[in-house]
């Protein structure tokens, strides 16, 4: 499967942002999915995930309750709604395919978070 991310940009703290991750070649809905980010000079961090059929989440402590992952198996996308969003949150976000090694990857999207 081939994974591309979009809805990254500038925003204010506080404001919100919809990530999305459309995939493209194998069956999308047989993969459990997830989001990770990376700040610059930092390790690449996971942020959330999603079981294939979308029933199961699992969050980063750091984003509980301001983040939302979900999936829509029908249009092969994948989508992180990011809300009360902060300065902390900026990094390139990538959405990956395939735990617990997620040997797949997007290329990112940058999310910035500037007054």
């Amino acid at each position: 499967v081939q994974l591309v991310e979009s809805g990254g940009g500038l925003v204010q703290p506080g404001g919100s942002l919809r990530l999305s991750c459309t995939a493209s070649g194998r069956t999308f809905s047989n993969y459990d999915m997830g989001w990770f980010r990376q700040a610059p000079g930092k390790n690449r961090d996971f942020v959330a995930s999603i079981s294939s059929g979308g029933g199961s989440t699992f969050y980063a402590d750091s984003v509980k309750g301001r983040f939302t992952i979900s999936r829509d198996n029908a249009k092969n996308t994948l989508y992180l709604q990011m809300n009360s969003l902060k300065a902390e949150d900026t990094a390139v976000y990538y959405c990956a395919a395939d735990p617990p090694t997620w040997d797949i990857w997007g290329q990112g999207t940058q999310v910035t978070v500037s007054a």
